[in-house]
């Protein structure tokens, strides 16, 4: 398919962090590229995106698409009209308020001199408050086949610490290994994820992290 075509409002509102708003716009489109989201409001005063800092390398722009925000980047506030463009450079902490009801902001990212690769984040946000909420349980039951199918490693990764939770333990380390296979850098960090304490003595866990294996 040679393009596609969607407005922001027909994209799912997905509730984020902080009271936040976040539409899907790469997830949506299907981009490969490079990250897009954005980041809706309802009312004057709305938070438009969590406080954050990207990682180190990573860039972002955001576009002011209708609406009014004020920007709150590293203690300075900076107006935005609609139209407006913010850049926003690496481990640089930002946040963002609507100033007029409606306000929408576009968040396009990447890292800086590497191909982008999608972590499949903006699935995983659908069920990130109940995972923060520690309702294991009911990111299993309502999520387990959406992020069974999406094929991003993130998502996979994060079911199989709500499994580790609740003493799925071949669940969890089969979807590990899936993870693992998809995105080999989040091995090493299954190794301190202290969701994962509850396999810690298993032999299978042990060796798919490549842990030694207690005699």
């Amino acid at each position: 398919m040679g393009y596609r075509i969607a407005t922001v409002d027909e994209l799912q509102d997905i509730p984020y962090r902080e009271d936040t708003h976040m539409r899907p716009v790469r997830h949506h489109l299907g981009i490969t590229a490079f990250g897009a989201n954005a980041w809706t409001s309802t009312k004057e005063g709305d938070k438009l995106m969590p406080e954050h800092a990207e990682d180190e390398g990573v860039e972002e722009l955001y576009v002011v698409l209708r609406g009014r925000a004020r920007f709150e980047i590293d203690g300075e506030t900076v107006d935005a009209p609609a139209g407006a463009l913010v850049f926003v450079g690496p481990e640089t902490s930002r946040t963002a308020f609507a100033v007029e009801p409606e306000t929408t902001v576009l968040a396009v990212g990447s890292r800086i001199g590497q191909p982008y690769e999608a972590g499949g984040w903006e699935v995983w946000a659908e069920f990130h408050p109940a995972y923060e909420a520690g309702d294991y349980e009911g990111v299993i039951e309502r999520g387990r086949s959406t992020l069974e199918t999406t094929g991003y490693a993130t998502p996979l990764y994060n079911l199989a610490c709500c499994e580790a939770q609740t003493g799925r333990i071949e669940d969890a380390i089969a979807h590990l290994r899936d993870a693992f296979e998809r995105r080999p850098s989040l091995r090493e960090l299954s190794k301190q994820d202290t969701d994962f304490d509850p396999l810690r003595n298993e032999p299978a866990f042990r060796e798919l992290v490549g842990e030694p294996i207690a005699p």
